[in-house]
């Protein structure tokens, strides 16, 4: 008899796939790989058009099925919220975030769910997602309490903060990340560099000018009196708001001819982008997962943190830590840190080194096998 694991596979397809389309097909690809003996790996998908059904079956190669939907994915998500539909039935499921089927089911029968949180957003910071993104996740957070028979978080810091916001029990399982697919330096890296225009030397950062996400501090820091003037290459959108990153730049003393922007690099781009840095920096002020800082560590760009807890619990010693404190104090410890790293290259290659190494102790493949233990084990 095969044991069936139904992945719900949906956000790769989705308008805007993002970090939790990426997690999706990375933590799928290596469920198929790893699948047990006598097990599958089955696709759930909503009602989708057909270039998407291929697209998936693309990124996941391997999955024994596809169940589509009857429903769309606006459609599937309302029902799946207040529990409207039996669709896609029963089995082993597993969401790689809150989007499942949670509603009462027979474990006696072999039925369970799982889903996944990424983080809390929805209560800590409502104010960087829509009213009804809010109103739909920590809906399904209660349905998820009720009805979830384990709940996946990337860190210890996520399943802490999760505690403070519902209360699952022995439920939580703490499985890791691990860097995306394709973020590699390949033998073409010259070439990508010079297309991409990347200077000789400079600090590289993603994120949006969104205060949370630390770029307006980084920017503040190299505004500073004495901290060298190195390029600053973002991985962002350029403006949030009404804020944009070039007139901010200008605003806090930073020549907008250092800063190189890109909206969005393919992981092949973004692998020469990051692993040519002088330094990496993550300087969120609120983070729940570390996957930035585990993709940095495994390029081998030293990398400059924040003390968030995610970040002290990634990083275990191998970044540079900067403490966000309060006030205007935190820019005047990145420019310190960031001037640190800059001059002193024994510093920065031991960064290299320790960040390297720490990036070991996390795979996708031990990844996926936890999440086949968890799913065995309940």
């Amino acid at each position: 008899m095969t044991t069936t694991l139904r992945l719900i596979v949906d956000q790769i397809v989705a308008p805007v796939p993002g970090a939790v389309g990426r997690y999706t097909r990375d933590l799928g690809r290596a469920l198929i790989e790893s699948t047990p003996t006598g097990c599958e790996v089955e696709g759930i998908v909503s009602s989708s058009l057909p270039g998407d059904y291929a697209r998936v079956e693309a990124e996941l190669p391997g999955l024994s099925g596809l169940y589509k939907s009857s429903l769309a994915r606006r459609e599937l998500a309302a029902a799946w919220q207040f529990g409207l539909t039996t669709s896609p039935g029963g089995g082993m499921i597993h969401g790689t975030s809150l989007f499942a089927p949670l509603r009462k089911h027979d474990a006696d029968a072999g039925d369970q769910t799982v889903v996944t949180v990424h983080d809390v957003l929805a209560w800590t910071h409502p104010e960087a997602l829509s009213s009804a993104s809010v109103a739909w996740q920590k809906g399904m957070l209660k349905r998820a309490r009720k009805h979830a028979d384990a709940v996946v978080v990337p860190t210890h810091a996520l399943a802490d903060r999760l505690s403070m916001v519902a209360d699952f029990g022995d439920r939580v399982r703490v499985v890791g990340t691990a860097p995306r697919a394709g973020l590699v330096v390949g033998p073409d890296a010259e070439a990508r560099a010079a297309r991409l225009g990347l200077p000789e030397a400079y600090l590289a950062v993603s994120g949006t000018l969104e205060p949370r996400k630390g770029l307006v501090d980084v920017l503040t820091a190299l505004g500073r009196p004495g901290v060298p003037e190195i390029p600053l290459v973002v991985i962002g959108p350029e403006s949030w708001g009404d804020q944009h990153v070039a007139q901010t730049a200008d605003e806090l003393g930073v020549d907008v001819r250092r800063i190189h922007r890109f909206d969005d690099l393919a992981a092949e781009d973004l692998a020469v982008v990051i692993a040519g840095s002088t330094a990496y920096l993550t300087p969120a002020r609120d983070d729940d997962s570390g996957t930035e800082l585990i993709e940095a560590f495994s390029l081998g760009a030293p990398v400059i943190h924040s003390d968030t807890p995610a970040y002290l619990e990634v990083s275990a010693g191998a970044g540079l830590t900067v403490p966000v404190g309060s006030g205007d104090g935190f820019a005047e410890l990145l420019a310190a840190a960031i001037t640190r790293v800059v001059e002193d290259r024994d510093a920065a290659y031991r960064l290299a080194v320790s960040g390297h190494d720490r990036s070991r102790a996390y795979d996708w493949r031990d990844a996926a096998e936890q999440i086949w233990r968890l799913h065995a084990d309940l």
